[in-house]
């Protein structure tokens, strides 16, 4: 068993759940539903090449917003 780190936004009418460990992401339409249709995609993700899968360590996460002028 793996813990994983992700972030959830919204985009349109849909959540996307993205992983931060690995570049893996998946979608829904709520919070609970991405999040869980994302579980599912790492396990297949993982199960195929567990070896050979760029798993990174991703300690305390932090997320923030910021505006600039561009």
């Amino acid at each position: 068993m793996r813990n994983v780190k992700y972030v959830v936004y919204k985009e349109g009418k849909y959540y996307v759940s993205q992983c931060l460990n690995v570049d893996v992401s998946s979608f829904g339409g709520s919070i609970d539903e991405a999040v869980n249709n994302l579980k599912d995609a790492l396990e297949l993700y993982l199960k195929d090449e567990p070896d050979q899968a760029n798993f990174n360590i991703v300690g305390d996460t932090l997320l923030g917003e910021a505006s600039i002028n561009a």
